[in-house]
């Protein structure tokens, strides 16, 4: 149990760490490092809490996907600095603190009601879900995902014309 709890305050330590230096770096390839870093550390969470399944989309979907088209959305853009990190810091941590207050009760909720295995360990359901019921959106989603690569892509043409 000394284990597992160490192992999750180490996590916590470095998706904290990475967190922070997403919100702080001036470089933008650097903030999407440390956000390859977190998303990385909740993975390894999800699979200390023995849920394979979502530790692997955790990986697949956000650490691969999200971060490469991030990263291509800075290569094409071509804007690597930001000259102004700190905009409204202060009525950031107000709204940061004030969501976290009120997400406090249904944490020590969710926590205290000692739920196991969500029954997503092999992914059979879901993807029997996922290309049965869910075939339709799940391909809409695809579109609208594609549509907004499009959408960028023209928005960083018009952004270097000008």
């Amino acid at each position: 149990m000394i284990v597992a709890d160490l192992l999750f305050f180490i996590l916590a330590a470095v998706m904290i760490a990475g967190a922070l230096g997403v919100v702080l770096s001036r470089s933008l390839y650097r903030a999407a490092f440390c956000l390859a870093a977190t998303l990385v550390a909740s993975a390894v969470v999800y699979l200390a809490l023995t849920a394979p399944l979502i530790a692997a989309v955790q990986i697949l979907l956000y650490t691969g996907g999200l971060l490469t088209l991030v990263v291509f959305a800075l290569v094409v853009s071509g804007s690597t600095d930001n000259p102004q990190p700190w905009r409204r810091p202060v009525p950031a941590l107000v709204v940061a603190v004030l969501v976290g207050v009120a997400l406090m009760p249904i944490a020590w909720q969710v926590g205290g009601t000692g739920a196991g295995r969500g029954g997503l360990d092999d992914g059979v359901e879901l993807g029997v879900l996922l290309f049965t019921r869910y075939l339709v959106p799940f391909e809409l989603l695809s579109v609208l995902l594609l549509a907004a690569i499009f959408g960028a892509l023209t928005v960083a043409r018009r952004e270097r014309q000008a």
